[in-house]
């Protein structure tokens, strides 16, 4: 089993329930206090392995299990579907929602499907993501996107190597060539012309496109330090996933490799402390952990230790369609990152405008939630003449009872008048808005030849 353990309490739950014990009672037989088993079954504590082995002994069930997913993605995920306007004056609190996941998993789990094929079409299956991608994702979900052996391994690794040096992407290839004898060479454009990094074990040599900035450089180095030296640790997470799918495995790979990878570039504890030093001040932290500003903003999302917890940040990348590239919740349970399509009122689009520009907006749901967030357009891959440039633009979105710390924040009122936006037209309730290009499903359209309103649909219980 993962020497990190598995979040299981859900299913902990149920197996005590399915036994008739008592936490006390169970608590005992596992040898650990009850306070610590209430910890398990709240998923604020992993199962380590002698548990997970304990457990099999004395329940004689199936260790496997513990690896599948939560029904619905967990009570975050669900919670962002319960929050959508569809549900309006239909509440739901957090201890009914868990019975249902604990008590009912199966009918959780069939509820989230529905939900999730109708809103993404109707049940026409208009996906925006792919079933790997979908698959992998929801992984990284179950983990909230943070990996506490990975940071912990990362950090013992960055500290280890900046003794005696004060250049990261130097201390990275020279641990290549002693350690592992490979080498990085930086190869130009016309010899390397449709890759960024290569492996050429024949030759020893990691080799890295020109095209590629010094960040890019670093972050590809780390990478594929982590594919070496952090193999245990990541060989067990995806091994405890039990993807069904070969693509999916290998995006989820993909993405605790680039975990390690950045966070050996912003180590958890220096990077937290620099965080709160500067007020969460993205281009400070830029500077200095040498990293870009998407980086950055994926790592401000991975901030879970217990005992240590950033700011719960969320992120997503769009391009200028408003397709998702990458989006990850963290710990904020917003509904922002699972919509098909974005609201065009959302100031995340202005980034495109503004490039480099960092783009701030307060705003407010339908649900009376706001958020701050903050948005700058980034580009890949340019440098050479006849090179396409990826444009993408990268978000992040905090809950404005949180965002009074951030240095970004600093002169606006929080608690004052804020942006309206939704969750996307077809999941978006308001009747005046003038920007709507289409009616909210589900909802009778009412149109009258006599006149014509400012909004360009009208729709039953306005």
């Amino acid at each position: 089993m993962a020497k990190q353990g598995i979040l299981a309490g859900p299913r902990i739950k149920r197996l005590r329930r399915d036994h008739a014990l008592t936490q006390q009672t169970m608590a005992e037989m596992l040898g650990i206090s009850d306070s610590y088993l209430a910890l398990i079954e709240g998923n604020r504590r992993p199962l380590t392995a002698g548990l997970i082995l304990r457990l099999a002994e004395l329940f004689d069930f199936d260790i496997r299990s513990l690896s599948q997913e939560e029904p619905g993605g967990g009570a975050a995920a669900m919670r962002r579907r319960l929050s959508d306007p569809l549900f309006a004056g239909i509440s739901v609190d957090r201890a009914e929602l868990e019975a249902w996941i604990d008590n009912a998993p199966a009918a959780a789990e069939a509820f989230a499907r529905l939900f999730d094929r109708w809103r993404e079409g109707g049940g026409t299956g208009g996906d925006q993501e792919s079933g790997p991608v979908r698959a992998a994702r929801r992984e990284i979900e179950r983990w909230r996107n943070h990996f506490a052996d990975l940071d912990a391994h990362a950090e013992a690794l960055a500290d280890e190597l900046r003794i005696g040096a004060g250049d990261l992407y130097g201390a990275i290839a020279e641990r290549l060539r002693v350690k592992h004898q490979l080498t990085i060479r930086i190869l130009p454009f016309d010899v390397m012309p449709d890759r960024l990094r290569r492996l050429d074990l024949h030759a020893r040599q990691l080799q890295l496109s020109e095209l590629l900035d010094p960040a890019a450089r670093s972050f590809q180095a780390a990478f594929q330090l982590a594919q070496i030296e952090a193999k245990a640790e990541i060989d067990a997470l995806v091994a405890g996933a039990a993807f069904g799918d070969r693509a999916a495995e290998r995006l989820y790979r993909r993405h605790v490799t680039s975990y390690f990878a950045a966070a050996l570039m912003m180590p958890y504890g220096r990077f937290l402390r620099a965080c709160e030093g500067t007020g969460y001040d993205i281009q400070l932290l830029q500077r200095r952990f040498g990293a870009g500003y998407e980086q950055v903003a994926h790592r401000l999302t991975t901030l879970q230790r217990v005992g240590a917890r950033g700011l719960p940040f969320f992120m997503l990348r769009i391009d200028r369609a408003g397709q998702l590239s990458k989006g990850y919740a963290g710990a904020s349970g917003s509904a922002l990152i699972d919509t098909v399509h974005r609201c065009p009122l959302w100031a995340i689009h202005h980034g495109f405008e503004q490039h480099g520009r960092l783009v701030c907006q307060l705003a407010e749901l339908e649900d009376g939630t706001r958020w701050f967030t903050i948005a700058r357009s980034v580009r890949h891959h340019g440098g050479a003449a006849g090179i396409q440039q990826a444009e993408h633009v990268v978000a992040l979105g905090l809950a404005a009872e949180h965002a009074g710390s951030l240095a970004l924040a600093r002169g606006i009122d929080l608690a004052g008048p804020a942006e309206p936006i939704g969750l996307g037209c077809t999941h978006c309730q308001r009747p005046d808005c003038l920007q709507r290009a289409a009616p909210p499903i589900g909802r009778v359209l009412t149109i009258n030849d006599r006149e014509r309103g400012l909004a360009p649909f009208t729709f039953a219980g306005d």
